[in-house]
């Protein structure tokens, strides 16, 4: 079963980590919310939507998941300040497994440097940061550059999940043709 790595702080965008979350839960995928502090409930900025962080990113390997989702609203702009959290994004990157982030959530793909010559798509209000960080920005509904994908907004959802579980059904099939 593939494991998924969730980075979470208050006030993320409500349906940008219930829609993934459950989607990627009904595939039969274990869903890992990751953030700061272990136990702690965090709430969507809509107020639509609560989750607690399973585990603090301080001390989590990159070994033990198959991808990272991170959902946006203001939750990203958050966890930029969570030095463990921003570790844990550029070395997962750095294993070269995916990394999906929708909306805000390049912010934390910014912040851990790994935007640079990659393309991307994101919520409009953050183009130029990422223009500014050295990545190549698109408007379009999903970006693939390499292990990276991205989407701009909750209406983008369905096509970010098809192909974060695409990415994961390919990873599986990979590993059991390795093992058999």
């Amino acid at each position: 079963m593939a494991r998924v790595a969730m980075p979470l702080a208050q006030d993320f965008e409500d349906s940008e980590f219930t829609v993934p979350f459950d989607r990627l839960r009904n595939a039969g995928v274990d869903v890992v919310v990751i953030g700061r502090k272990g136990g702690e409930i965090v709430t969507g900025k809509r107020g639509q939507a609560r989750a607690t962080i399973d585990h603090a990113a301080s001390g989590l390997n990159p070994d033990d998941f198959d991808a990272v989702v991170i959902p946006g609203g203001y939750s990203p702009d958050h966890l930029r300040l969570a030095d463990d959290v921003v570790a844990f994004v550029r070395d997962f990157f750095a294993a070269g497994k995916p990394v999906a982030a929708v909306c805000h959530g390049p912010q934390l793909l910014i912040e851990a440097e790994v935007v640079r010559g990659r393309t991307l798509t994101s919520w409009p209000s953050i183009r130029k940061d990422l223009i500014n960080a050295g990545a190549k920005w698109v408007d379009r509904e999903v970006v693939v550059d390499g292990t990276l994908i991205t989407s701009r907004k909750p209406a983008d959802l369905d096509a970010f999940c098809d192909e974060i579980l695409a990415r994961l059904r390919g990873a599986e099939q990979r590993h059991s043709r390795a093992a058999g």
